[in-house]
């Protein structure tokens, strides 16, 4: 069984730009670039035959994919594609002492600490097992070949690790920005990276 997976991050909210951190428990829409990003995407890679779409349960990951359910392609939310949970740095403005705080936490975590989490938030291991039942679920739809899956930053990066058999320690090796395309292969219980961080479908909008 071969199947191909398009991850993406979600397009731009103004929570992004404005730097206040965005978790699980934020549930906060795409502003106009954001939607500008979803569409140049679809633009890109409407031709491409996507048996489904799975998104996060958070209206961003939702709205970035809207222009393919136009086209009829279905789609399913799943926890396990949620973003990671910062606990309670969410919604707030990222200031000094919260700035601090997350370095403390994402240093720990290169440092292989994997079980530590913001206070009240998840742990990367924590949200590894959380991920593992949603590859899992994807993996095992018959008739599913090619999919799109749309989901969250820090989840991404987390989630590229485990699945191509990195330490989750080197999540920050995989760069990621608003729509950033992740391709990969799934054939005989592996998953490898064919197109690696592809923003291609950015360049009009830098360009405007």
């Amino acid at each position: 069984m071969k199947k191909t997976f398009y991850f993406i991050r979600h397009g731009q909210t103004d929570l992004n730009l404005k730097g206040i951190v965005q978790g699980r428990g934020v549930n906060s829409p795409l502003n106009e670039n954001g939607i500008k990003q979803a569409q140049a995407f679809y633009e890109a890679y409407k031709s491409v035959p996507f048996d489904k779409i799975y998104t996060s349960t958070l209206l961003r990951t939702h709205q970035t994919v809207a222009p393919f359910l136009k086209d009829g392609v279905p789609m399913e939310q799943l926890v396990g594609l949620d973003e990671i949970s910062w606990g309670i740095y969410e919604g707030q403005e990222q200031n000094e002492n919260i700035l601090t705080g997350f370095e403390k936490v994402v240093n720990s975590w290169r440092n292989n600490d994997l079980d530590l989490a913001i206070e009240e938030g998840e742990s990367p291991n924590q949200l590894v097992s959380r991920q593992r039942e949603a590859i899992d679920y994807m993996i095992n739809q018959p008739g599913e070949e090619t999919v799109l899956v749309c989901m969250h930053g820090r989840a991404l990066r987390i989630l590229l690790c485990h699945i191509t058999e990195v330490p989750v320690c080197k999540m920050d090796d995989f760069p990621h920005t608003n729509t950033a395309l992740y391709k990969l292969e799934y054939e005989d219980g592996r998953f490898s990276i064919v197109d690696h961080y592809n923003i291609k479908h950015l360049e009009s909008l830098v360009n405007e």
